[in-house]
């Protein structure tokens, strides 16, 4: 595995978002259960499972993972070139690096505690280094609701995945809509590649959502990485509900909020009643939805283009700009 390292200067942005309020006969947020296609039981605050008999006041991760592996320094962060995501930042045994949607950098703050500090440990900013010939001001810490300070990296607190077991590895990446591997610049890991949609635009050059031509499928709507969108036929449209939870959101990660200025191509109109809104889960998460669909991508998907989630169960579909279901057999 190589390393290498680049300075970057700190990037904050804000996103408006649409607020679900009675659009898809959604009033309030549905706390019932529902199924699910992985037949398990929904993980600790949607954070992501970490695995049996872990105990939040210990910080341990999967069950028989050890402990002290989880919690120690990070030592001399360092900079892995993988195969899927491109560069990401690691520590110094080469375990992979995470940031949460949830938290914020301006100013640092995590909002990772209990159960999902089980899942998701935090790294110690004690022991921590830099590289040299990199700014130490990128490495920051912040002082969390236990009193313990956590490694930040260009504000962003950092965590690892308890079911990452071995150097290189990025099971932690997408989970929830909400982790993912912390690029060298501080911003999410995402993975390179032609753009499915033909060009050659970088992941992340296109809109929030846009759509491309699949030979197979037709028009597919795919995600600002150029990731394929998918629909989940055990979901209700009307009233609003997903019934992908736990488990199934580390295969099947939810689509963020996007603003309806940040698409092209897609049907993002919302009449108040069906149409382009947020999906507001009660596991906390907020889902983009086309026509009342909540979205999502699959984890098995590596690069744009990929269409792997086709049909899988015979309830996954490729979603078309108008919220249909393509290539579903009639």
């Amino acid at each position: 595995m190589k390393t290498s390292w680049r300075s970057a200067s700190l990037v904050a942005s804000a996103a408006a978002v649409l607020v679900l309020t009675t659009a898809c006969g959604q009033d309030k947020a549905d706390t019932s259960t529902g199924s699910q296609n992985v037949g398990a039981a929904p993980a600790a605050n949607g954070y992501g499972s970490a695995g049996a008999a872990a105990s939040p006041s210990t910080g341990a991760g999967a069950a028989g993972q050890n402990t002290g592996a989880q919690t120690q320094s990070a030592g001399q962060l360092a900079v892995a070139d993988t195969d899927k995501l491109g560069e990401v930042v690691t520590d110094s045994a080469g375990m992979t690096l995470y940031r949460f949607d949830k938290d914020t950098a301006e100013p640092p703050k995590s909002n990772c505690d209990g159960d999902c500090a089980t899942a998701w440990p935090p790294v110690p900013a004690s022991g921590a280094t830099a590289p040299i010939g990199i700014d130490k001001t990128l490495l920051g810490e912040v002082t969390r609701t236990d009193g313990t300070k956590q490694l930040t990296y260009e504000g962003w607190p950092l965590y690892r995945f308890a079911k990452d077991t071995k150097a290189g590895d990025t099971k932690g990446q997408g989970v929830g809509g909400t982790w993912y591997a912390t690029a060298p610049d501080g911003k999410k890991a995402s993975g390179g590649g032609e753009a499915a949609a033909g060009g050659s635009a970088e992941a992340g050059d296109l809109p929030g959502l846009s759509t491309r031509n699949d030979p197979e499928l037709g028009e597919v709507v795919v995600d600002k990485n150029g990731m394929t969108v998918y629909r989940f036929e055990k979901d209700v449209p009307w009233p609003m509900k997903s019934n992908c939870v736990g488990e199934c959101l580390e295969k099947w990660p939810v689509v963020a909020p996007v603003d309806a200025a940040d698409t092209k191509g897609i049907d993002n109109k919302n009449d108040g009643r069906r149409g382009y809104v947020v999906n507001n889960r009660p596991d906390g998460l907020k889902q983009q939805s086309i026509d009342c669909w909540p979205l999502y991508t699959f984890a098995g998907d590596k690069k744009p283009g990929d269409t792997n989630g086709q049909g899988v169960g015979g309830t996954w579909y490729a979603i078309s700009p108008e919220g249909k279901p393509l290539g579903k057999p009639k």
